[in-house]
Formats: structure tokens, sequence, C-alpha cells
């Protein structure tokens, strides 16, 4: 089965969850629930390991590891998923996939399309190799802590003007909620600090290496999300201070990361 196949086969999969995510939700679906849900996470399931045979075959190589562009957004994308899934098991978060599905979908559309190579040594040192997983980690969780924020503001517009209607219904408690919320950030906080004292042990020419926008902007990130945990526990924030904080920290993360990789080597072709 060649890649093409896989692709559209794991960008199906991962559409109709979406697709079920969006009726359950809209349609307000109360008959057979759990077994709805059962097969919205087997299929996001099934999707999920399509694509990561498509990592495999696109990442892995005797040349080392190829992290170009769309690769690596399609990495992340496949982080983020698992981390949902996984989690979705024993926490009522699957409905974030309503959101994360989609634009996995499009990574792996995208990676598809646009095929590039940028490998990373397979000399390359274990720390290095661990800052990359530590800081997709940590992207993964902020992702869903972004995504539950998004829908956590939603959520909190509607009980606001006193209309908890719709998926308003379906969803756990606001509570419940910022909860869920505030336990992603705490663990994506703590992996986001691991990631950048792991990158800063082997960082020796920051503006050598062309990282500089990166690091800074990913120190900004970390202050961001460590002054919202900071808040939380000193000052009590919750609702449109949390989201406002967690989006914006969100926000300067993806610049960081794939702001600086956009432009080095879609633009500037370093």
């Amino acid at each position: 089965m060649n890649n093409a196949t896989i692709a559209i086969a794991s960008i199906i999969a991962y559409l109709s969850s979406a697709g079920l995510i969006g009726w359950r939700l809209f349609r307000h679906v109360e008959r057979n629930e759990a077994a709805l849900r059962r097969i919205t996470l087997t299929l996001g399931f099934i999707g999920l390991g399509l694509h990561t045979w498509l990592l495999y075959r696109g990442i892995f190589s005797q040349s080392g590891l190829n992290l170009a562009f769309f690769n690596a957004l399609s990495l992340a994308a496949w982080t983020v998923v698992s981390s949902l899934l996984i989690s979705s098991l024993s926490k009522p978060i699957e409905n974030l996939g309503l959101v994360i599905l989609p634009l996995a979908a499009v990574a792996v559309l995208l990676d598809l399309l646009y095929p590039s190579v940028n490998f990373m040594s397979e000399d390359a040192s274990w720390i290095l190799k661990l800052h990359v997983l530590l800081s997709m980690l940590a992207y993964s969780l902020l992702t869903l802590a972004s995504v539950q924020a998004l829908l956590l503001a939603v959520q909190d517009h509607y009980l606001r003007k006193r209309r908890p209607g719709g998926f308003i219904r379906v969803l756990p408690p606001l509570m419940t909620m910022e909860a869920l919320l505030f336990e992603m950030i705490g663990i994506g906080f703590l992996l986001l600090t691991l990631a950048l004292l792991s990158g800063f042990a082997f960082l020796e020419n920051m503006f050598a290496q062309h990282l500089v926008h990166k690091t800074v902007l990913s120190v900004v990130a970390w202050m961001v999300f460590g002054g919202l945990l900071l808040g939380r526990r000193v000052w009590g924030w919750r609702g449109r201070k949390a989201i406002i904080w967690t989006l914006s920290g969100f926000v300067i993360l993806i610049l960081a990361y794939f702001g600086s990789k956009l432009v080095l080597e879609l633009i500037l072709h370093r």
C-alpha cells in the first residue's frame, strides 16, 4: 500500500471521527451515547494508526531523522491526537477532537502534497533527541489546553447569556472543564520547562544556529504559562483571564517553533 492510499485512509478516519463528535454535540444525541463514543474513538485510533505508519516511513531513514517542516507539522499533529485519544479513555475530553482531528487531517494532507527533506543526523546527541521529544509532548498538551480554553470560552459565553442549550448541554460542568484545563497546562508547563533546560544544554551559539527567535519566544511562552499558573494559585485566576492567558501563551509557542521553522526552511531555504 503506497503512502497516498494510507494518507487518504487516515484523513477519512480522522474526519469521520470528528464528524461523529460534531453530530453528537450539535444534535444532542442521547440514545446509544456510549456506543457512539466507542465508534468515535475507534475511528480516531484507526486514523492514528495509519498516521503512525506514514510518519515511520517519512521520518526514519538511514540518513537520520527527516524533520522537515511538513513532517514536523505532521509529527506534532500526531502527538496531539495521541494525547487526546489516550486521555479520552479515562477523561471526558474527546469533544476536543472536533477541532484537533480535522487539523490533524490537514497536516497529513500537507505532508503528502509537499514532501521535503531536512535530516537530523543519527549521530545527534541523546540530549538533542530528548529535547525534541519533550518539546513535542509539551506542544501537544498545551495545544489540547488551548482547544480546551476555546471550548471553555464558548461554554462560558452561553452560560453568561443564560442560554445553556445545544451542544453546551453535553459538555462537562464548567468547573470540571476548568480543572481539566489547568491540569493540562500544569503538565505541559513542566514538560516545556524540561524541554527548555535540555535545549540550553546543547545550545552552543544561538545566533550561529539561527535559534535566537525560537529560544526567546519559547521562554516568553514559558513565562506566560508560568504566570498563569502562579495567578491561579495565588489570586485564583479563572474564567476569561485564564482563557486569554492560555491562548496568548499558545500563539507565542506556535510562533516559536513553527514560525521560525517556516522562515528558515520554506523562505530562507536553510
